[in-house]
């Protein structure tokens, strides 16, 4: 009886109050040129990010077969000079939810077709500060982690530390500056400080002449607490390593790391998500595959609360305070109302575990010590989102 009474409670709940709802969305994978880099140790998988996206669509079905929810996903590919403005008003003919895997000039010009006003477009892969402040975007959602949310990350774990002596290698990369920069405002922030910073300019094969060209280089810093590697590219700071003048950490783009995601993530249930995409795709989770994975499943949690498939009511649930994503990261997901950025803890890693998960305690905010990681609310002068 009671077994009877539990069916027809759950009944209740999603045979009546839920309808069949469809929703196609739409991988659009806008690929770049890679420049080259001394080592080929980590190959990047040609269905980095897509994975991911897969894997959360799966999870969506699993929750939408019991609700009457259904889902697909498109997977749209504009090569290395191809037109992804025309590539992107075609996919937006046909969905309006899109997961945008796209640097962040090529992104805004997708946002900004007229086509796209009223769609839900979700940044996977563009870390850029801008996006969250003078160049944002109400269409754009952004489940990747900002640069300056990582930075931030771990200018907390050197407070913590007690380190306030920290010097900085800088590439020159495009990437590496905006790391440099983001990490520079982290430590005024969080009132610290760099006591050296030097440019990383060698085109010589570091795999053989580390070992005497890197302790020239870093001598002059003198003493320090630790030191920082901004190398985005994955080209040098691997060199970095046990070369240095001082025998110090390394940290930042190399060493101990701040991540979207990393294989180390074991707690909070993560090694049944990890276990599930390595059995499914034969690789581990990657940062791009996580973001890729929760930008799909946000929008499956916005359908399966709202049951609905219109893309303004599932962009204002989502960033609404009744919206949660369980992300396997220890705490709730949200939305930032004044930016669109998911808030998501930090973990701070090496390649062989999780040291620590940012934001660390004894960080406090008013609204959640998850927004000490990134541009809070003042920081930011985003105004697409003003309510």
């Amino acid at each position: 009886m009671r077994l009877i009474w539990a069916v027809l409670a759950v009944w209740a709940i999603f045979g009546f109050a839920h309808a069949d709802v469809r929703l196609d969305m739409t991988y659009l994978l806008v690929e770049q040129p890679q420049p080259p880099t001394l080592s080929g140790l980590d190959p990047l998988p040609d269905t980095l990010g897509i994975d991911g996206a897969h894997a959360g669509l799966q999870d969506n079905i699993t929750t939408g077969r019991f609700l009457g929810h259904n889902y697909g996903l498109d997977v749209v590919r504009v090569p290395v000079g191809g037109d992804a403005v025309a590539a992107a008003q075609a996919v937006l003919g046909t969905t309006q939810i899109v997961v945008m895997d796209a640097p962040a000039d090529i992104l805004l010009q997708i946002a900004d077709l007229p086509d796209a006003r009223g769609a839900v477009l979700l940044n996977v892969a563009a870390e850029d500060v801008a996006l969250r402040a003078e160049n944002c975007r109400a269409n754009i959602l952004h489940t990747v982690p900002s640069v300056a949310m990582r930075t931030d990350a771990l200018a907390q774990f050197f407070v913590k530390k007690r380190w306030d002596d920290l010097v900085m290698i800088v590439g020159e990369h495009p990437g590496d500056v905006a790391y440099a920069d983001a990490m520079l405002r982290s430590l005024q922030k969080f009132g610290l400080k760099l006591s050296g910073q030097k440019t990383w300019a060698f085109d010589a094969d570091m795999r053989r002449n580390a070992a005497q060209e890197v302790p020239l280089f870093t001598q002059d810093f003198g003493d320090y607490n630790a030191l920082i590697v901004a190398d985005e590219l994955g080209d040098f700071g691997r060199y970095i390593i046990y070369n240095t003048w001082q025998a110090r950490p390394v940290v930042g783009s190399e060493g101990l790391t701040a991540v979207t995601w990393s294989p180390v993530v074991e707690q909070w249930g993560a090694a049944q998500l990890q276990s599930r995409f390595t059995d499914e795709f034969r690789r581990s989770m990657a940062q791009k595959d996580y973001a890729a994975w929760a930008a799909v499943r946000a929008v499956g949690e916005a359908v399966t609360r709202t049951n609905s498939n219109d893309p303004a009511t599932l962009r204002s649930y989502m960033l609404s305070d009744q919206f949660e994503l369980a992300g396997f990261k220890g705490r709730p997901l949200t939305f930032r109302t004044w930016n669109g950025q998911l808030r998501q803890p930090i973990p701070l890693v090496h390649p062989r575990a999780l040291v620590a998960q940012a934001p660390l305690e004894g960080f406090l905010h008013q609204r959640t010590e998850l927004d000490t990681l990134g541009l809070d609310q003042p920081e930011s002068n985003c105004t697409e989102f003003a309510q």
